[in-house]
């Protein structure tokens, strides 16, 4: 519905559903233009219209009638068409390939008042389509099913695809096919994402259950920017002998999604014309039916310890040292060995912190990885990539033996240096952290699996800087069982608040590393206090420094960070320094005394 209004000039707006209110006259003609040319069955428009996806545009208020006028209007094209023609209502994913949330249960209400509205106008089936993962699907059958007992109205379940064989939730096609029989689909399918050829492929490697039906409606191809605009290539002929071959793999059910016009539907229909049903003939080698296992795996590198591991023993000092903003790579390196000969276990690496363009996080830490043998704990922000970019900017990490990261959401890019840039957030922190335990388990984003585990020691930021400490703390709770293996706190000045942060982070099971930070000057000072988001600095710290200047007041930063550690190595093993601007040479020094201190408790508790 909503490519092909597109491509007819029509100025959808922000909601195709809420056409069905608004541009009634639109929707009819779409309906009319594919019932004449040959469909036997049609869709309400009422794929989206679920109260979730229409709270986006304000029109949650309205969706009972959005999907009531959509069967009505469906139903006036078959009789004004003359047609011989089923209506069935449609059901998208609430999910919609968006990052599955760990929990679908909360979607049970919205699928249920969608498929009530839709039964109550009288549709001669539902369509549950486009779900890209497995367990959202059974959750909608689940809810589905017992409203249409009575009734006898059929129920058609279509899998979306990223890979030929499996959903994204790991699942073999074989096995959905299975499980949604089994959950009570009277047909299942596939749609979306994939052309004919991905679609036909797909059929022929799944194991169907007897006498259970099949769909089949593929997109147009892969779209394209022609010309500035959205397109898909004219394919009429090709459209309609693959509906011959999904025929022969016993599908009854033959369509089109994205991007398939009436001609589509016209080619579907004159090659498929007068043919009888065929039985599905599973193919000879049958995979094995399988499913993934989803539970959190913490893998460790056989290497050398962890900064987890070292933690679990011994005082573990990690030190913040940013790339640089220009393309001289010398200062950072030796600030880098610097620190190292320090003692300090690892450096780590923002990910373009406030937003401002600086030196690619991956390729210093390659650099101080292979030429000084120095650990990275490399920053991942979920800003700067799309799903693409961050799967390939792991599996990046993973081939250069990178494997300890921090997951953060990232600063917006309009407060940055590029204020023009755009903002991606595909993903949030919770679902990248799942999403970077999933390559450990060996599955790609998409669900498709790799020939490979990777290792990640994934860590978690935690500001503590909240009016309320113990709302912040539930949230990094849930960072945890996502899988966070550790936690690196915002710098903190004052000893309070790091007892405060020691108190109530005590029940979590992962190293807590707490974050300190040298001021440089009042000026600095203030800055942080008061326009830096997650930072908070008392004012006993903001008149003390600002009795220094310049040298003078970078020295005094020290001693504050000196008092703090002193109390801080009693409370945390982790230790996480961050280096101002540049000025390494400070964190050298508290690296030193954190040494220092350390080794004389160590001594100290040998008596």
């Amino acid at each position: 519905m909503a490519t092909w209004l597109y491509q007819q000039g029509h100025a959808v707006g922000s909601s195709t559903e809420e056409l069905c209110l608004k541009n009634q006259e639109w929707v009819r003609e779409a309906h009319l233009a594919y019932l004449h040319a040959g469909a036997q069955v049609i869709e309400t428009n009422s794929y989206a219209a679920n109260r979730e996806a229409l709270a986006r545009y304000g029109l949650e208020r309205k969706t009972t009638r959005i999907n009531r006028a959509a069967v009505q209007l469906a139903r006036q094209a078959v009789e004004m068409a003359e047609a011989d023609a089923f209506v069935v209502g449609s059901i998208g994913s609430i999910a919609a390939a968006r990052v599955m949330t760990s929990n679908v249960e909360e979607f049970r209400d919205i699928f249920e008042e969608q498929a009530v509205a839709l039964l109550h106008e009288g549709v001669d089936g539902l369509i549950l389509e486009t779900f890209f993962d497995l367990e959202e699907l059974l959750l909608a059958l689940d809810v589905v099913r017992p409203l249409v007992a009575t009734s006898g109205v059929p129920i058609i379940a279509q899998c979306s695809l990223l890979d030929v064989e499996r959903t994204r939730d790991g699942y073999l096609l074989s096995d959905a096919f299975y499980q949604l029989k089994e959950a009570g689909a009277d047909m299942v399918g596939l749609n979306c994402r994939l052309g004919p050829a991905e679609v036909l492929r797909a059929m022929e490697k799944a194991v169907v259950p007897a006498g259970l039906s099949l769909s089949a409606f593929p997109n147009a191809g892969r779209p394209a920017i022609i010309d500035g605009e959205f397109a898909y290539k004219p394919n009429y002929q090709y459209f309609g002998d693959n509906a011959i071959k999904l025929w022969e793999q016993g599908v009854s059910l033959i369509g089109g999604c994205c991007g398939t016009t009436p001609e589509h539907i016209q080619a579907i229909a004159g090659a498929v014309a007068g043919l009888k049903r065929l039985p599905r003939i599973n193919p000879e080698h049958t995979p094995r039916i399988e499913v993934f296992e989803r539970e959190v795996v913490r893998f460790q590198q056989s290497e050398q310890p962890t900064i987890v591991e070292l933690a679990e023993k011994r005082h573990t000092v990690i030190v913040e040292f940013d790339s640089p903003r220009d393309l001289n790579v010398e200062r950072y390196v030796e600030g880098a060995h610097e620190l190292y000969k320090a003692g300090a276990d690892a450096i780590t690496i923002a990910d373009n912190s406030l937003a401002t363009t600086r030196m690619s996080n991956m390729a210093l830490g390659s650099i101080i990885k292979r030429e000084l043998g120095i650990e990275p704990v490399v920053h991942v922000a979920c800003r700067d990539r799309n799903l693409i970019g961050q799967q390939s900017h792991l599996m990046g990490l993973h081939a250069l033996g990178i494997n300890q990261i921090l997951v953060i959401t990232g600063d917006p890019a309009r407060v940055g240096d590029l204020p023009g840039a755009s903002t991606v957030f595909d993903m949030s922190s919770f679902d990248l952290i799942r999403m970077v335990k999933q390559l450990n388990q060996g599955i790609a984003f998409s669900g498709r699996p790799m020939n490979n585990q990777a290792r990640f020691v994934c860590g978690a930021a935690f500001n503590p800087h909240v009016r309320n400490l113990e709302a912040a703390v539930a949230r990094l709770e849930r960072k945890v069982d996502a899988g966070a293996d550790y936690i690196m706190t915002q710098p903190v000045y004052d000893v309070e608040t790091m007892l405060a942060i020691r108190e109530a982070t005590a029940h979590l099971k992962v190293p807590i590393f707490i974050g300190i930070m040298p001021l440089t000057s009042t000026r600095n000072a203030e800055f942080l206090h008061n326009e830096v988001p997650g930072i908070k600095i008392s004012q006993q710290s903001r008149e003390r420094i600002k009795k220094f200047e310049g040298a003078a007041a970078r020295a005094e930063g020290v001693e504050m960070c000196k008092e703090l550690l002193d109390e801080a190595v009693k409370s945390y093993n982790g230790i996480y320094l961050i280096t101002p601007f540049s000025y390494f040479e400070m964190t050298v020094e508290l690296t030193k005394h954190v040494r220092e201190i350390t080794q004389v408790s160590s001594r100290a508790s040998n008596f």
